[in-house]
């Protein structure tokens, strides 16, 4: 405590709160708070449409990559001097927090930008940005760097109509990378114009030399049927359940149940993603739950010996919801979750009575809705039946009826243990005889397992490679997963190096992502990275991930007269029990990459089009990253 007085303590004033605290403003310097850059300038753009000032938004990627330019036809930033701080009010919306036209409802009815700090934060984490504006019959522009104003603000001209164009390109002082993603920003926009009807969204992307124009006139109802088909899982019934509310609490929704095992909900609140849910997700699911338990009841269509619960009811079911508020509460600067208590009542309100009418008047697709939920109800107990009778060891300990192929670790204690996910029984012997037998469990699959993508839980259940993998696992699956119950602290995908290894992987992959999500999420699951060849130089040993990895080395460590010799290994299987510890095994000396979901609307479409149904969608997908592929093993 010696020395520690007044003259220690360090007052953070105008912007530099954000530049010394980036991760409270944007959630992290990493690729989402980058992108949450772009998002924040393009909502205040969305929010003049929203309020019927602006009707057209233009987001340009420049070439670089790193810098954005978003402009609209809107009202233009007012740009008159702000008679009680005596500057222009352009200059104090960029440069101060908690400064903006939206904690009034005189200017705006709804928002997505409340906080007072979207324009200010862009500002302070840019190493430069310019603001040009188009009112009153003149252009006027202002210009920053790191957040302070270069300059006075300029009137360059007169010009024709009104809006607001800013261009930014964020500090790599604060990001570590400042790459922008092109596909990540066009999907957000077109989402956009789904959510706003009338609203033409513009993107041009000058890294790719492409320009999308993006307008959809039936809204939400054309992005749910955009969703169900890229899931690639059949619908139960043709036409899906669409709602629409304006009293007090604007309300749009549409969805339907396909055969998919997952419930896939997006929610936005005034235009904002809600990743996190919150209480508008909350009513509309009480509200669709009580809904349909009503007509059940009503209709006498209770099945005998089960009990419908409200998971039974939400399987399959997909949706899009998006509701408009004056005052939402969010969770934070990045909005992911909304806290607003009185939203459940009232959406809840809206939809019971709605849907249950919607149900009465349309029989036939009730009655198919309520036979694919008798459906899940019985898969689950049929789950739960045969979970009941595999008697397992778990990770507190106790005997177990595990596969017979598991090579066990022996430790009683789950913490350090992994379990390492072998592509065949050569690969599984060396890996068995090389593994750290205390801490490292191996089972070997045969051959490539089954494609997952769009298959119902039971079906995938009756394939023996998959239940010998969750019964390894010991965490269950669909609604008997629980994963405190997983027997081990990592899950390693251990395949080949080359294309067939790699498929292998990417269907495990799938099926985590679809039926294990939550290992991936709570950072349980890793691929590991084994050499495809050994490089041998004089006395030393270098190893290679692939064909590049190889030319790096020789082209580094060849000198004068020494000869590379190259060794590819064809497998696992090739590799001596010593050299797979030394490489791949061995946690001081492999190479992990851990799984994460960074941005599950962009997740969820990749594996989509890669496994699901749809040959066309996967050759679109490949075809566009051609030049990014390495060459085939052939």
């Amino acid at each position: 405590m010696a020395g520690y007085s007044a003259k220690d303590i360090t007052v953070l004033e105008g912007l530099d709160p954000v530049r010394k605290r980036p991760g409270m403003y944007i959630g992290g310097v990493g690729s989402p708070g980058l992108h949450h850059l772009v998002w924040e300038v393009v909502d205040n753009s969305v929010d003049e449409a929203m309020n019927g000032h602006a009707s057209q938004i233009t987001v340009t990627l420049h070439k670089d990559g790193q810098s954005v330019t978003v402009s609209d036809d809107g009202r233009g930033v007012p740009v008159d001097i702000h008679p009680k701080h005596k500057k222009p009010a352009l200059e104090i919306i960029f440069c101060t927090l908690h400064a903006g036209g939206k904690f009034e409802h005189d200017n705006y009815k709804t928002a997505g930008g409340l906080h007072g700090v979207g324009a200010s934060v862009v500002n302070a984490l840019s190493a430069r940005l310019v603001a040009t504006v188009r009112r009153d019959g003149f252009e006027h522009k202002m210009e920053f760097r790191a957040g302070t104003p270069v300059g006075k603000l300029e009137k360059v001209g007169k010009a024709r109509g009104s809006g607001t164009t800013v261009f930014f390109r964020p500090d790599p002082e604060i990001f570590p990378k400042t790459d922008f993603s092109a596909e990540l920003i066009r999907e957000r926009l077109e989402i956009a114009s789904y959510l706003h009807k009338g609203l033409t969204v513009t993107f041009v992307d000058e890294t790719h030399g492409s320009k999308d124009t993006f307008h959809h006139p039936d809204g939400i109802a054309e992005f749910l049927g955009r969703i169900v088909g890229e899931r690639g899982a059949r619908a139960v019934h043709e036409q899906p359940f669409t709602l629409f509310r304006d009293n007090g609490l604007r309300l749009e929704l549409a969805f339907q149940w396909t055969e998919s095992t997952d419930e896939t909900l997006k929610s936005y609140v005034n235009g904002i993603p809600t990743g996190s849910g919150g209480t508008h997700e909350l009513g509309f699911r009480s509200g669709m739950v009580k809904a349909v338990r009503n007509y059940i009841e009503t209709h006498s269509l209770t099945p005998r010996g089960v009990t419908l619960s409200a998971e039974d009811i939400r399987e399959g079911l997909t949706g899009v919801l998006s509701v408009f508020i004056a005052d939402p509460q969010f969770q934070g600067q990045t909005k992911d979750r909304l806290n607003n208590p009185e939203v459940q009542a009232a959406v809840d309100g809206a939809v019971r009575p709605s849907l249950e009418q919607w149900l009465n008047q349309n029989r036939s697709t009730a009655e198919q809705i309520v036979g694919r939920i008798i459906l899940a109800a019985r898969a689950r107990e049929a789950s739960r039946a045969a979970s009941q009778a595999v008697t397992r060891k778990t990770a507190t300990g106790g005997r177990t009826m595990l596969p017979g192929k598991l090579s066990d670790c022996s430790a009683s204690d789950r913490r350090g243990t992994e379990l390492f996910i072998v592509e065949g029984d050569s690969a599984g012997g060396s890996a068995k005889q090389g593994r750290d037998r205390n801490t490292q469990a191996v089972l070997p699959l045969r051959g490539k397992v089954m494609n997952t993508e769009g298959m119902t839980l039971a079906k995938v259940l009756e394939n023996k490679e998959i239940t010998d993998l969750v019964t390894a696992l010991g965490c269950g699956v669909g609604q008997n997963f629980d994963i405190a119950r997983l027997r081990y602290e990592r899950i390693v995908l251990l395949a080949d190096a080359d294309s067939d290894g790699h498929h292998i992987t990417t269907l495990l992959l799938t099926f985590f992502y679809r039926h294990l999500t939550e290992v991936i999420r709570q950072g349980r699951l890793f691929v590991a990275v084994p050499p495809l060849y050994r490089v041998d130089i004089g006395k030393e040993t270098f190893w290679a991930v692939d064909d590049a990895d190889k030319e790096r080395i020789v082209k580094d460590k060849v000198r004068g007269n020494a000869r590379a010799e190259i060794t590819r290994f064809k497998g696992l299987g090739e590799m001596m029990p010593k050299v797979l510890w030394d490489t791949t095994l061995n946690p001081k000396t492999r190479r992990l990459l851990k799984i994460d979901i960074a941005d599950v609307l962009a997740t969820d479409r990749v594996v989509s089009d890669l496994m699901g149904k749809d040959p066309q969608a996967r050759f679109h997908f490949i075809m566009d990253r051609a030049d990014q592929a390495d060459a085939l093993d052939v």
